[in-house]
């Protein structure tokens, strides 16, 4: 099935929305709960699929909506149509600070993209969403954020989110070996695999995990500086614990002036 043909528009800087822009009949399909806002003439629908000639009928909207499942995303995608007569727009954005990537997939390396599980917004109608298993054991018990990847084939538009700042690398070869959680995306001919982060000693006083995914090969490969985990982890480590008082920050003797001791 061939895409169609959206545009689009990236908007703001360090958090960043897309604007679709959907000709009449034109569709976009997105995660549950990316729409901010959306003009007159579009109708939504929560499906059970992407809509891609690919899913084989019911059969094959059932295993892919149980492969989403198992990864912890919703089963059903929300189809945004442009029922209208005139061009309309639906804007979508991730639940924290980042970089929206446009991604053109008939340019990449077999028409194909994998990315964390979390990291996809919306794409063209057309555009086949399924996840990827990783076949080497290590990657398997270890990848962490980079076990379970999905996988967006078609020759669209696709659109994926990354927190912080967005580095683009191209292999032609290379090993590239990064934190498992900010491991945005990279295409085909990119292979993918966990390994032990150096010496045990390393693994659980250095603070940089335990274990790295390795890149080798040759295609592009999307980094981000602030994955979700990462700052979901500092958020908890400064929130009050149960019970307690917050602190002003910063405050090392914040317990011995609480006006509350006494």
């Amino acid at each position: 099935m061939k895409s169609h043909e959206v545009d689009y528009k990236i908007i703001g800087h360090d958090m960043q929305i897309v604007e679709v822009e959907l000709d009449p009949g034109e569709t976009v399909v997105a995660e549950a709960g990316a729409m901010n806002w959306m003009e007159d003439g579009i109708t939504f629908e929560a499906k059970m699929g992407d809509g891609s000639e690919a899913e084989g009928g019911f059969f094959g909207k059932l295993m892919g909506a149980g492969k989403r499942a198992l990864s912890g995303e919703s089963i059903f995608l929300t189809h945004f149509t442009n029922t209208g007569s005139e061009k309309t727009h639906v804007a979508f954005a991730a639940p924290y600070p980042g970089h929206v990537l446009p991604i053109d997939l008939s340019t990449t390396q077999g028409e194909e993209l994998l990315c964390q599980k979390d990291a996809f917004l919306c794409a063209a109608l057309g555009t086949k969403i399924g996840i990827a298993f990783n076949k080497r054991l290590g990657a398997g018990f270890f990848g962490g954020e980079g076990f379970i990847l999905q996988r967006l084939q078609g020759d669209g538009m696709a659109f994926v989110h990354a927190g912080g700042t967005v580095v683009k690398k191209e292999l032609k070869g290379e090993t590239l070996r990064v934190d498992t959680g900010c491991l945005v995306a990279f295409t085909k001919g990119v292979d993918y695999d966990i390994q032990r982060a150096g010496s045990l000693k390393s693994m659980f006083f250095g603070g940089e995990g335990m274990v790295l995914a390795t890149l080798q090969g040759t295609g592009t490969v999307y980094l981000q500086s602030l994955p979700f985990s990462r700052l979901a982890d500092r958020i908890i480590a400064q929130a009050p614990k149960t019970g307690g008082k917050q602190k002003g920050e910063g405050s090392v003797l914040g317990g011995l002036f609480d006006g509350d001791n006494n």
